[in-house]
């Protein structure tokens, strides 16, 4: 891949294709290995899925709920072709980040996150990864919408998170703390 970079350059509309289809065969195979390792569920439909199985002893995620607790997370464009800096897109191509980046969140306290995907014209996705890295849950943030879902977190301990097509600078963190003490 460095040598077709090379020759072809990074903001070359062949390079973009190129890296497009590594993430969406990265894409696939993590979640084929989330099928495997997390549950003997039978096959999804699409590359789209919540928790299931295994998964769930470690988040459950649900689209519609009540919420003890709500966070709303933003996707954000770092420079971008419309807007520049030209020299860094050129450099690195486009650059985006969720914001916040690192959430804090309490053991088996439903937390509502929502979505706003800001860009009009790119897609976003949100992969939380198990502590194995294996893909616990994968969707889509589809431009200008918000995307809402209930999420649950039955282990203390750090959670990665991170946009499939954006890496590795679009990922962060969301720390479960212990369960909040009853008054």
């Amino acid at each position: 891949m460095t040598k077709i970079r090379s020759m072809i350059g990074r903001g070359h509309p062949w390079w973009r294709l190129l890296r497009s289809i590594a993430c969406g065969l990265t894409v696939a195979m993590l979640a084929g290995t989330s099928r495997q390792a997390a549950s003997p569920t039978p096959a999804r439909k699409g590359p789209f899925f919540l928790p299931s199985g295994a998964a769930t002893q470690i988040v459950t995620v649900a689209q519609s709920g009540e919420a003890q607790a709500g966070i709303t997370m933003l996707t954000e464009a770092i420079a971008v072709k419309e807007t520049g800096p030209k020299p860094t897109v050129k450099k690195f191509g486009e650059v985006y980040a969720f914001n916040p980046s690192f959430i804090a969140v309490h053991r088996d306290q439903p937390t509502q996150i929502e979505f706003w995907n800001l860009q009009p014209d790119d897609e976003h996705d949100f992969a939380l990864l198990g502590p194995d890295l294996t893909v616990l849950m994968y969707v889509k943030l589809p431009p200008l919408q918000k995307t809402s879902y209930i999420f649950t977190f039955h282990q203390e301990g750090e959670i990665d998170f991170k946009c499939l097509r954006h890496q590795p600078e679009m990922s962060g963190q969301i720390l479960v703390l212990p369960p909040v003490k009853s008054p």
